[in-house]
């Protein structure tokens, strides 16, 4: 099964944006496919194999620093192709 996941991850530090940048680099630098807007980033793959790719990269991420959220909403296909038709 083929899903879309929209990430969103909040450092609650200062130095909030390089752990930001090195996260999306990690996204980037994956088998996946990856959109990036201004407030998220979006990510598509079959479930099994991007589901344990995130896994493992968000607990990397909460081993690392303290004080970080990550926000995740998954939709149950891929919606890498949409474009609005309004």
């Amino acid at each position: 099964m083929k899903i879309s996941v929209e990430i969103t991850l909040i450092p609650i530090k200062k130095d909030y944006v390089s752990l930001v940048k090195k996260f999306i680099k990690i996204l980037r630098n994956s088998e996946f496919k990856v959109i990036e807007n201004s407030l998220s980033t979006h990510i598509y793959g079959d479930y099994d194999s991007l589901m344990k790719f995130l896994n493992k990269e968000i607990k990397n991420i909460f081993c690392d620093k303290d004080h970080v959220i990550i926000q995740l909403k998954l939709f149950n296909v891929d919606r890498s192709n949409y474009t609005p038709d309004f």
